[in-house]
């Protein structure tokens, strides 16, 4: 009885153990979301700034010099998945919407715990990258990618560009979204209606396209913003399960600790009352 007593102990010490490890996690988590949604803001209005200047620099080319020709060579896809592990389906949920555009398309992936992901699924990236562990690294990851793109893009492997990324909205499950970034869809940029045009210090057609690298720049920062921040949550809502299961099993180990000491105090208390018993019978015979 002393032993299985032991035995339980060990077992509930064991669990809160775990559970700390697991609220630890938790708490990362949710700093790391936090962080990655405080500076959303900045992205989108820096990625705004940079398409209404692509808007006005429109002005000053002629559309015929403006229009891009239609993508006729190879496509590439950037899949952003989950860089660390407990988070769930996450990868998988986004080759899943990813399944229709994947034939045919080089595969850029970002994470690696994606990446058996997609092996499992027979997939074989063309180029892999990680995630880094804070968003401070997001603007170089996407300097990377970005030299990867044009490197292809100046020997005519590829013309056209999708990425697929999730992203978390207050009070909404996590969802997936494919944007497409090359060629550009100029008809978004907002044209600018002006008096007099703009001061400008390059060719109008250089300007244009140092302009749309940039923008792609910015939604490259913006789409792995977003992942970043939904793959924490999705971590956050799997240790936020993981803490209730930890707490179910430990409610249990204590119930049974209660019941053991009980069995145990049970039996010390018959084993006196035997020995007392014993010893009056042994009295009374002498």
């Amino acid at each position: 009885m002393t032993e299985r007593l032991a035995e339980i102990e060990a077992r509930i010490q064991g669990t809160q153990q775990l559970g700390a490890v697991v609220n630890a996690m938790r708490g990362m988590a949710a700093a790391r979301a936090q962080q990655a949604r405080s500076q959303l803001a900045a992205v989108e209005s820096y990625a705004a700034d940079i398409a209404g200047a692509i808007g006005s620099a429109l002005e000053l080319v002629p559309a015929s010099d403006a229009g891009l020709p239609p993508a006729r060579a190879g496509r590439a896809l950037v899949l952003f998945c989950a860089e660390q592990g407990f988070a769930g389906a996450f990868s998988e949920r986004v080759l899943d919407a990813a399944d229709a555009q994947l034939p045919g398309a080089e595969l850029l992936l970002i994470g690696s715990h994606g990446l058996t992901a997609t092996t499992e699924r027979g997939l074989h990236p063309g180029w892999t990258g990680a995630m880094p562990a804070h968003t401070q690294g997001v603007p170089k990851l996407a300097d990377r990618i970005v030299e990867v793109l044009y490197a292809r893009m100046t020997t005519g492997a590829i013309e056209r560009l999708d990425v697929v990324f999730s992203r978390w909205q207050p009070a909404q499950p996590i969802q997936v979204e494919s944007r497409r970034l090359l060629p550009p869809d100029l008809s978004i940029f907002p044209r600018q209606t002006q008096a007099a045009a703009p001061l400008v210090n390059l060719a109008p057609a250089l300007l244009l396209q140092e302009l749309v690298v940039a923008y792609l720049h910015a939604q490259l920062c913006d789409a792995a913003l977003h992942a970043f921040a939904a793959e924490n949550q999705a971590r956050m809502e799997t240790m936020a399960a993981a803490h209730q299961q930890l707490d179910s099993q430990l409610a249990d180990l204590r119930a049974v600790q209660r019941q053991v000491r009980q069995e145990a105090i049970t039996e010390e208390i018959i084993e006196l009352a035997a020995g007392e018993t014993a010893s009056r019978a042994t009295e009374g015979g002498r």
